[in-house]
């Protein structure tokens, strides 16, 4: 970790083309009450977000950190560049969100608070613990985004509501055990195979509710093609579950993730 950072969380989040979101959403992360570092894993946007990034750098120096990937490598493999960056430098609460402000920066504090103050291992920010929490989506993408954690839930008998959030705190050990080479999915599917394996390996996982509000400046990234490697990949993960061990390992076996990019 950087010397001159005293944040012991660091919050992952990839961006492409968020030109318009990516400085509010710096500052409201640098401005949260408990300190929390921000890493931006960016993926070669036109639009000029890391050279955003890197003027904001010297704002906030040893907190601010960049990664730049040369081109469009799906959100999955830029999760697991971050959480490898992350457990290099040594943090011990690893968060995961949005560049849009679907999700609200200040939930970050319930998330850590879930993992660091009532020692949960996994914290997620759930859409559906609470009825449907979601503003700005139509009325099909709502039925589709909720089902679609039903099905999950029973392929894989994962006691989550919301499967495919991507809102989330892990406890440094949760990603450490997990095998994050054998997570190959692009999208939604990746959201999906990390709860099920931090599940697995017995880690306690709490559903935090908070409220999803749809972007209103950008594109999404939502598209067929995600949906169909989440439908497809859940069956996978559930007949390849069936063959694993998931034994947790001891303490001394676990190891560093070395920094990727």
């Amino acid at each position: 970790m950087n010397d001159t950072s005293a944040a012991e969380g660091i919050v992952v989040v990839p961006t492409y083309n968020e030109i318009e979101n990516i400085e509010p959403l710096i500052r409201s992360v640098m401005g949260l009450a408990v300190p929390l570092d921000l890493l931006i894993v960016d993926d070669h946007s036109p639009d000029g977000t890391a050279a955003r990034v890197r003027a904001l750098q010297e704002e906030f120096p040893g907190r601010l950190h960049l990664i730049e990937r040369p081109g469009k490598m799906g959100l999955g493999t830029a999760y697991i560049t971050g959480f490898r960056y992350a457990l290099a430098r040594h943090y011990k609460y690893i968060f995961e969100m949005d560049a849009d402000f679907s999700h609200n920066p200040q939930d970050l504090l319930r998330l850590y608070a879930a993992c660091a103050q009532e020692g949960y291992d996994v914290a997620i920010g759930s859409r559906y613990i609470t009825g449907v929490n979601v503003v700005n989506w139509p009325m099909k993408r709502v039925l589709l985004s909720y089902f679609a954690s039903q099905y999950v839930r029973f392929i894989t008998g994962m006691p989550v509501k919301d499967a495919t959030a991507g809102f989330k705190c892990y406890r440094r050990e949760v990603l450490e055990t997990i095998d994050l080479d054998s997570i190959a999915f692009v999208g939604y599917a990746f959201q999906i195979a990390i709860k099920f394996q931090a599940w697995k390996y017995g880690f306690k996982l709490k559903e935090v509710p908070i409220v999803f509000t749809e972007r209103t400046h950008g594109q999404s990234k939502m598209s067929f093609r995600i949906f169909k490697e989440a439908f497809w990949g859940v069956i996978k993960l559930k007949v390849e579950s069936l063959f694993k061990s998931y034994r947790r390992p001891m303490p001394q076996e676990l190891k560093t993730t070395p920094q990727n990019g």
